[in-house]
């Protein structure tokens, strides 16, 4: 959840900014939100995904195995 929604937030930091905003783009504020989006990008569109699908599968595998040792 935290990639997911963090990596969400940098992107929109990003178009934001772009909207004219904190000075739009060529400002300081535009330069820190791309190193950001940078960042950003892989946690929403790879990362985040990725492990909400571990989540689930450990929990199913968790469900299934625990009549075996209870």
């Amino acid at each position: 959840m935290l990639m997911n929604n963090g990596g969400g937030a940098w992107d929109n930091a990003k178009k934001f900014i772009e909207t004219g905003q904190y000075g739009g783009k060529k400002s300081d504020a535009h330069k820190a939100a791309v190193v950001g989006d940078t960042v950003g990008d892989p946690f929403k569109d790879t990362a985040g995904p990725s492990l909400h699908v571990l989540i689930k599968l450990l929990a199913t595998i968790t469900l299934v195995l625990a009549p075996l040792f209870v």
